[in-house]
Order: C-alpha cells, then structure tokens, then sequence
C-alpha cells in the first residue's frame, strides 16, 4: 500500500565490515525468523546479495551485505534520486518484506536503512529489546490493511442538493416560492454547492474511519497530495488500519457495507495486506 519514505542516517565512526555495509529489512523473534532460513529465500536488494540473520539475544534482524560505498549517506541520496534505480530495489524491498511478514510477525523498516556493521545492527536491537519486543506482541496476528477513498466530483456535484439538508430545504422553498424568490433562492443553492460537497466528503471520510476503526486495532490517517486523482476519481482520503486475522472478514464486511453506500459518488478500494508501516516504530538507524 503504501509508498514507503527513505531512512536518513548519518556516517559515524563505527567499522565498516571489510567496505560492507548492511541493508536491513525487519526484526522479529529470532527462533521464528531462523526457521525460515532453513526453506526458499528471496534475492536480496542488490543482484547476488544474499539475505542473512543477524542474531542478538532472542531477536534477529534479516539484511544484507551492500557496498558501503554505494550505500554510504552521500551516494545514497544521490542514487535515491535515481527514479529507476529506486523503484527496482523498492521492488526488491517489499518482496522480501512480504516474504518474511506472511510467514512470522516481524517488525518491517523503512526503505534504505542502513547499518554500517553487523555490530551495530546487534548493539541496536540490545538497546531497544524493550521496545521491539512490545512492537512485536503488538503486531502479533494481525495485518497492515489500506482503505483509499476516492470521489467522483461530477457525480457528487449531481446529487449534493438532494443529499444536502440545507439545500434540499432551500430547494423545497424555491418550489413554493414566487418567480423572484425562487430565482434568488437557487442561486443561493449555486453559490453553495461547493461547500456543501467539501462538507459531505468530510463526512463521508469521517463515517468510514469510525466504522472501520471499530473492526481493526489500531488506525491510522496517511497523507494525501494534493491533486492525486485517477480514474477512479480525486484521492480524498487514505486510511491504515491494523486488523486481526481473526476479525478479518468483519473488515472486509464493514468496508464492503461503506462501498455499496456511497457508490457512486465515493469509491472505496481496499489495499493489502501489508506488512505493518503504519503501526511500527523502532526508532532511527544508526
């Protein structure tokens, strides 16, 4: 779902191994994520890296070795502007990610995180044991699912006065009114469609993330660029939502029941599952 932002960090003086750095994926439970070494692997981000385990206690992180000159802060953010280069190892990213999320709860990191040592990457995951294991038991059966929201203008357009209780009024008046008056009063209801639309999106966004908030555990607002729109129509809204395995089909029911309500002035897609972005924060590389 989700077009997952950079991780900055900074060289310092920890040793490289031998001009190796480490990309890192995720972290989970090392005995979970050690079983799954013993089966078939994905590539990892760079064409012939394999994946490796770095152990530290009874966590694990999952990377790979990359060239700590490719991968250094300064060529990093040069290649991250390279739109072909990005999205290829983007690709790579999450079908690791996917990988290792559909087979055992793990806690994913962001594109580009980097270590500049094995070292490093075991004394982080020491620090912060606390932390990860409470991530950790948090995503624990449960799964990243995405609700886009999207609204066809011209049809909301159409309909706004009938569905507007301020203007489906001031329409009944026009209707009752002398020539003069009903002419003014319509207007009125011109002038005021465009407020009346911006108010029933708002409510509609409002009404989905409740009602769908109730069928998940955790949810989350993402942002929206301004002027994002398809064929599907303008991007109003994009909505996370950490959702039990087991209370699945009560999403997808609850998301359902939205779609059939507002179509066709409002379309919702549902995205997913993914592995949980929205709902992990491990702290900063290092």
């Amino acid at each position: 779902m989700s077009k997952r932002r950079s991780k900055k960090r900074k060289d310092g003086p920890a040793a490289q191994d031998g001009g190796r750095a480490y990309y890192v994926y995720c972290i989970g439970e090392r005995d979970s994520i050690a079983h799954l070494f013993e089966g078939e692997l994905p590539g990892g981000i760079e064409e012939g890296a394999a994946v490796e385990m770095v152990e530290a206690d009874d966590l694990a992180a999952v990377a790979s070795a990359v060239s700590a000159e490719e991968y250094g802060a300064g060529r990093l953010q040069a290649r991250l502007a390279d739109l072909a280069w990005t999205a290829a190892r983007a690709m790579r990213h999450e079908k690791v990610m996917e990988h290792f999320a559909a087979r055992s709860t793990v806690i994913p990191l962001r594109f580009a995180t980097i270590y500049l040592s094995r070292d490093r990457i075991g004394e982080m995951i020491s620090e912060r044991r606390a932390e990860l294991l409470e991530i950790i038991e948090r995503l624990r059966g449960r799964e990243e699912w995405g609700i886009n929201i999207y609204c066809d203008r011209a049809a909301l357009m159409s309909e706004i006065t009938a569905i507007s209780l301020r203007l489906s009024e001031m329409a009944e008046r026009a209707e009752k009114s002398s020539p003069g008056q009903a002419y003014l009063l319509r207007r009125q209801i011109e002038a005021l469609k465009n407020d009346e639309a911006r108010a029933e999106t708002k409510r509609v966004i409002e009404a989905a993330a409740s009602r769908l908030a109730a069928a998940s555990e955790q949810a989350s607002r993402l942002r929206v660029v301004k002027g994002d729109a398809g064929e599907a129509g303008e991007t109003v809204a994009k909505l996370a939502f950490l959702v039990s395995r087991e209370r699945f089909d009560v999403f997808r029911e609850a998301a359902e029941a939205l779609a059939r309500e507002h179509e066709p002035r409002f379309r919702l897609e549902m995205t997913g599952p993914w592995p949980a972005y929205t709902f992990s924060s491990p702290g900063e590389a290092e």
